[in-house]
């Protein structure tokens, strides 16, 4: 896997583009390096192995799912080899063809930052293979309880100059028993490049299993009090979701005739 960044900051990525030719007849090489254990916590390779493993993971090509937003569903589409993805709305569509960021808005209907979201919600969607990216440093983390319980956790930061941001912090705390993923902890400093220590708190616990893989079905981001955490604030539901060993046809993820190159906004 290409180092990347994940989830809210996780959209940054160094990836290389790849030729029609190559692409067909590319071979799953990374499934061959996740079999290798030892480069993971304990823990984290228990919870991987919990969610149908990195091997299986690693041998999928293709992953998609709707976001039913109610005035502009949008359906994302992922090359997990390559990282190219795209976003399709009836008004709009965005992506990333392997080296840059594009917006499709003949209308001016989309008011977010296209180069920022692209592909923000596969990386929540994603959890917890996204943790086994290249450049992450593996640390312990308290546990996190909630209405009693105790959830184990493991501290993911990144090597200086990983990504968009190497100061981004995460935290995955999983169920003890189970060991699936129960709860993912993160910053915002993308935008900043400082470092936080403001953590935002999402809850995972609504599974579905796409061919063996264990996916979820919807996340809840909680309000909180530092590591308190309080309250559900709203959900996010994967609607269609599906995951397959095909790529998409060639050019499925190039820039389409019109489109805009995009650059992230600065704040």
């Amino acid at each position: 896997m290409k180092k990347t960044t994940i989830l809210m900051i996780f959209l940054a990525f160094v990836a290389c583009k790849q030729s029609p030719k190559k692409e067909q007849v590319e071979v799953p090489q990374p499934v061959e390096e996740v079999t290798n254990k030892a480069s993971y916590p304990e823990n984290l390779s228990k919870v991987f192995e919990a969610h149908g493993g990195l091997e299986l993971w690693k041998s999928m090509r293709t992953l998609s799912f709707v976001l039913p937003n109610p005035e502009a569903p949008e359906t994302h589409t992922v090359d997990l080899w390559s990282r190219k993805d795209r976003v399709d709305t009836e008004k709009y569509s965005m992506g990333f063809d392997g080296e840059k960021a594009w917006l499709l808005d003949p209308g001016k209907n989309y008011k977010g930052d296209a180069a920022f979201y692209h592909n923000l919600m596969f990386y929540f969607y994603g959890m917890p293979f996204v943790l086994a990216d290249e450049g992450i440093v593996y640390g312990h983390a308290e546990d996190l309880i909630y209405e009693g319980k105790h959830y184990p956790g493991i501290k993911i930061s990144y090597n200086v100059g990983v990504g968009a941001s190497s100061k981004d912090e995460y935290f995955i705390h999983f169920d003890p028993e189970t060991y699936q993923m129960a709860w993912l902890g993160y910053t915002v400093t993308y935008r900043t490049g400082e470092s936080s220590d403001n953590f935002r708190w999402i809850r995972y616990g609504d599974w579905q299993s796409l061919n063996g893989v264990m996916l979820p079905k919807a996340i809840t981001w909680h309000n909180y009090e530092g590591r308190n955490i309080l309250d559900p604030r709203n959900t996010v539901t994967f609607d269609e979701a599906s995951l397959s060993n095909e790529p998409k046809s060639d050019g499925f993820y190039d820039k389409p005739e019109g489109a805009e190159l995009v650059e992230i906004k600065k704040s």
